[in-house]
């Protein structure tokens, strides 16, 4: 069912029982202090660094109890034919990526997938706007994660000069409608804007610039954002007074610690989303059977990857 408001996004009311509840790991329940327990020796460790950071061993254990708790999420969406839409958006470098790579991990392509568009082509830029966006919003038993989204022409496209007052306008106007028409159609809907500092951008910024293996993630238009800091703030502002609705609210994400960013932002998802645990039980797997007969052709005239490891 889509979401209403004042209600979870599967129409039960908000503070009624669910496993997204019970969504953080024992050692979470179980912290005293700074310390919690940690589930591969049963002591008590310290769940931050000197600096106040998570630390990495308390990070990974609630990081896997969220993610078990995603592959719980997707077989409640698949059994009950949901369909789900979750938007990232933010600053370039705010994190977004970190939190989607976490999200699919260990979840099912086929159910909870990707979806990250690329400039748009002629004839896509003579289409209705939505329409691009609209050929990749979930079927049933789908939950779709927008690397960036429609928003990108409250955002992008406004600060970077891509479209004229007149589009920009328009997408003011028609976007609350169309996600309620989204809702309307029993397509739930949730949007998470990742705050980042400009401190910590700038820094984020060095890093990929410094990092062979990061580089890639600098793009020239990141480089040429880097002057417009506060123009991307009016544009979010200005994002946020439209289309800030009660029907489908924004969600800020505080992203300058990245790993909070990411427990905070799935533990939100796992809570908007009622769901129940519908896992299968262990399989038990028959014996093999026999193939006698079978002759393997020799080895030598197959073509084999060096084995340099």
């Amino acid at each position: 069912m889509a979401a209403k408001a004042g209600r979870a996004v599967d129409g039960k009311l908000e503070g009624e029982p669910a496993t997204a509840k019970q969504a953080t790991s024992k050692a979470r329940r179980e912290t005293s202090g700074d310390t919690y327990v940690n589930s591969g020796n049963g002591k008590r460790q310290p769940m931050y660094t000197r600096k106040g950071k998570l630390t990495e061993g308390y990070y990974l254990q609630e990081l896997t109890a969220l993610q078990e708790e995603l592959v719980k999420l997707q077989y409640w969406v698949k059994e009950k034919s949901l369909k789900v839409a979750i938007v990232f958006e933010g600053r370039d470098a705010a994190g977004k990526g970190g939190v989607i790579k976490r999200i699919v991990e260990r979840t099912n392509p086929r159910i909870i997938r990707v979806v990250a568009l690329g400039v748009p082509t002629e004839r896509e830029r003579s289409q209705w706007y939505f329409q691009r966006w609209s050929a990749h919003l979930p079927a049933a038993g789908e939950i779709v994660l927008f690397d960036r989204s429609w928003y990108t022409r409250a955002l992008t496209e406004r600060v970077m000069g891509f479209c004229d007052d007149d589009e920009y306008q328009e997408f003011l106007r028609s976007c609350p409608q169309f996600e309620r028409m989204l809702i309307r159609s029993e397509i739930a809907v949730l949007k998470y804007w990742f705050s980042v500092s400009d401190e910590e951008q700038e820094r984020r910024f060095q890093a990929r610039a410094a990092d062979p293996k990061r580089r890639w993630k600098l793009s020239p238009m990141d480089i040429e954002s880097r002057d417009k800091w506060v123009d991307y703030s009016r544009a979010k502002d200005a994002m946020f007074e439209y289309t800030d609705t009660k029907e489908s609210p924004w969600y800020v994400v505080n992203a300058d610690d990245k790993k909070r960013a990411r427990l905070n932002c799935i533990s939100h998802i796992l809570e908007r989303i009622s769901y129940e645990d519908v896992l299968p039980p262990p399989i038990e797997l028959p014996p093999r059977a026999e193939h006698g007969g079978y002759i393997r052709p020799p080895l030598e005239s197959q073509t084999f990857v060096p084995a340099r490891f």
